[in-house]
């Protein structure tokens, strides 16, 4: 007899996540008596996963995202710059077994931007291939309207469990035409939706309101942002309604204020090549050990951030430099992007080989 879902209710000490609950009946015989009783059986159900299903529905999803560490896999390219779908496999099995509790396939760190409508499906399909039954696939999807809508379709269709709507690009636009756009893309799909406030995509907690009412499978909302009147604006205004993540660069260093807040969930790019450190650091910030936050950032992030704020552009470039000093080479960054020089890999190395094996 199946009993209700229910989050770590009396669940093995050593399962983190969500478990399904069915009661067990039993029955002994002692000569002439007989006793019967029922137990409760935990059978985890996601983040350190038995199983993950194909399919997920939309309030799954928010489960999800509602607690652990996210990230966002490189996306492998090749001397030439194409597409290595042997390097992005092994990529992700290395990084599958580490807890994260979702993966984003192509979204910011993994190069969206630079990828073609060709090779966007291989990538998703690879990504949902390869973890199933290891941790849900999150795809980015973003560009403009008709083009998001495109992505959100093939990646539902290749068995994603959801995405991560990416800003328009390019062009400013009113709250009007925001609600309209990301509007469009949820309805074109039935899994979950995830909405990036960043950039030219500034939603208000107004517009946000309106999108919630008007969109059942839109159930996160992630602040690329960083204004603190605004985070608190919204989720004073929205509670529960969506799933909150913490999303700028280097997330580690707004974690413990974006968790005051009320979002105690972010994405981090350092899980790409010291994922034991980054699922360290999220302990951390989970259990407010401020001493360890402390000393992660003096040791290792906050100089991290001087090499990371040399270039433009080199959040991403600077994470797919450390993979390839610990030996998950995902080739080189495409145009507009560029790899770090000679000099600053010699600074990162030195970073990463103070933080001790992986």
């Amino acid at each position: 007899m199946w009993v209700s879902p229910s989050l770590n209710a009396k669940a093995p000490k050593s399962f983190d996540g969500l478990a399904f609950f069915f009661r067990k009946d039993l029955t002994f015989s002692f000569g002439n008596a007989t006793i019967a009783f029922s137990k409760l059986v935990a059978v985890p159900f996601f983040n350190k996963l038995s199983l993950v299903s194909t399919h997920m529905n939309p309030q799954e999803l928010k489960t999800i995202m509602s607690s652990g560490l996210l990230s966002f896999p490189l996306t492998d390219f090749d001397q030439n710059g194409d597409f290595n779908r042997k390097g992005y496999i092994e990529r992700l099995e290395w990084l599958a077994p580490y807890g994260a509790s979702a993966l984003f396939a192509a979204g910011g760190t993994g190069e969206f931007f630079s990828l073609t409508g060709e090779e966007y499906p291989e990538i998703i399909k690879t990504a949902v291939q390869t973890c199933k039954g290891k941790v849900p696939i999150i795809a980015g999807a973003g560009g403009n309207t008709r083009f998001a809508i495109q992505c959100a379709q093939e990646a539902e269709r290749q068995g994603a469990h959801g995405i991560l709507l990416l800003p328009h690009y390019l062009t400013e636009a009113g709250q009007e035409g925001l609600i309209a756009h990301v509007e469009a893309v949820c309805k074109s799909v039935k899994f979950g939706v995830i909405v990036y406030n960043r950039n030219v995509c500034k939603l208000t907690p107004e517009s946000l309101a309106i999108l919630a009412d008007r969109c059942p499978n839109l159930i996160g909302f992630k602040d690329g942002v960083g204004e603190i009147e605004t985070m608190s604006s919204i989720y004073m205004r929205m509670g529960d309604r969506f799933a909150y993540l913490g999303g700028l660069p280097t997330a580690e260093v707004y974690a413990a204020a974006y968790k005051a807040l009320g979002t105690p969930v972010y994405s981090s790019a350092v899980f790409n090549f010291i994922p034991k450190t980054a699922m360290d650091f999220y302990h951390a910030v989970a259990n407010d050990d401020l001493a360890t936050q402390h000393h992660l950032l003096r040791e290792f992030f906050m100089p991290y951030l001087k090499i990371r704020n040399k270039t433009q552009g080199y959040a991403v470039s600077i994470v797919k430099a450390g993979a390839k000093l610990v030996g998950h080479d995902a080739g080189p960054v495409r145009a507009p992007l560029t790899d770090l020089k000679p000099a600053e890999m010699e600074e990162l190395d030195a970073l990463i080989k103070k933080l001790g094996p992986q």
